[in-house]
């Protein structure tokens, strides 16, 4: 099943600036190859299911192995099963709306 899926990992007991352990789970979403775009408060991601949630996984082993005591997820998630529909889709059909008026 194809994901589209928009994750906020937020340690805690890390100090204030969580910069560190972004970039950490930036680099694992990179290196799983899935479609992604960060932005201010977390990262979309697309893919097959499996592959997007082992990348969650990840990220939450690495900013543990990082020193943080506690992390708190905010994870999003859409499915579909009427069409194939990517993130670009999403934000391109909004856009269109918008020129349109």
């Amino acid at each position: 099943m194809h994901v589209i899926c928009d994750l906020c990992v937020v340690p805690l007991g890390v100090g204030v600036s969580v910069s560190a352990q972004v970039a950490a789970c930036q680099e694992v979403i990179r290196e799983s190859g899935l479609e992604h775009c960060m932005h201010a408060y977390g990262t979309n991601i697309e893919g097959p299911w499996d592959e997007v949630m082992a990348v969650v996984k990840r990220c939450h082993e690495v900013v543990h192995d990082m020193g943080a005591p506690r992390i708190t997820t905010t994870l999003k998630l859409g499915t579909r099963t009427d069409r194939e529909q990517h993130m670009d889709d999403k934000v391109t059909s909004v856009e269109a709306l918008l020129r349109s008026r």
